[in-house]
């Protein structure tokens, strides 16, 4: 399990193949956290930013794609505009 100050995420969440699956998880970690200082949302943003920051120039094109993806429909699951 992958832990922050902010939220507690699943082993694996950033290897999921499915952009929305991601998006899912963590919207699904970020609103039962009690720790995040921000919004739901923001805590998911900035935990995915932070992995695709993080990984940097380790990741595949593809992968790099799907985590971008994710981004998209992280806005979608939260009813966000694009």
């Amino acid at each position: 399990m992958n832990v922050s100050d902010a939220m507690d995420l699943p082993a694996g969440i950033f290897k999921l193949k499915s952009a929305r699956a991601i998006a899912k998880s963590l919207k699904k970690s970020s609103e039962s956290s009690h720790r995040r200082k921000s919004s739901p949302f923001r805590s998911a943003m900035s935990m995915l930013n932070f992995e695709i920051n993080r990984a940097g120039k380790n990741l595949s094109a593809e992968r790099l794609g799907v985590l971008n993806r994710a981004k998209s429909e992280l806005r979608k699951v939260f009813g966000r505009p694009p």
